[in-house]
């Protein structure tokens, strides 16, 4: 998927995540903040990689604000961000219909 524009997805509230996508040039970047970096960064940037990966995106700058969120809320932010940033705005694959 080639990304249009930013986007943003989620909140900072407890327990949630609050993703920010934009064009990029030379692959992916990942910043990443959180409370419980040392415990969890490495599953957080995984967990990313892997969903931009089933999505399609190449390209991207990805800014990650964590306050405790699951992997299924982080896939769910990082997925709708990226279908903001590229201008879906109907019938979104969700999930599972996802590559």
């Amino acid at each position: 998927m080639k990304l249009i524009q930013t986007a943003l997805a989620g909140t900072l509230e407890s327990s949630d995540a609050q993703v920010t996508v934009e064009n990029a040039e030379n692959g992916i970047e990942i910043s990443i903040e959180s409370n419980v970096i040392n415990q969890y960064g490495r599953q957080i940037k995984e967990t990313v990689l892997e969903t931009l990966d089933r999505l399609g995106v190449e390209n991207a700058r990805v800014k990650v604000v964590d306050k405790g969120a699951l992997d299924c809320t982080l896939r769910a932010r990082v997925e709708c961000a990226v279908f903001r940033a590229c201008g879906v705005d109907k019938d979104y694959p969700w999930g599972g219909a996802i590559r």
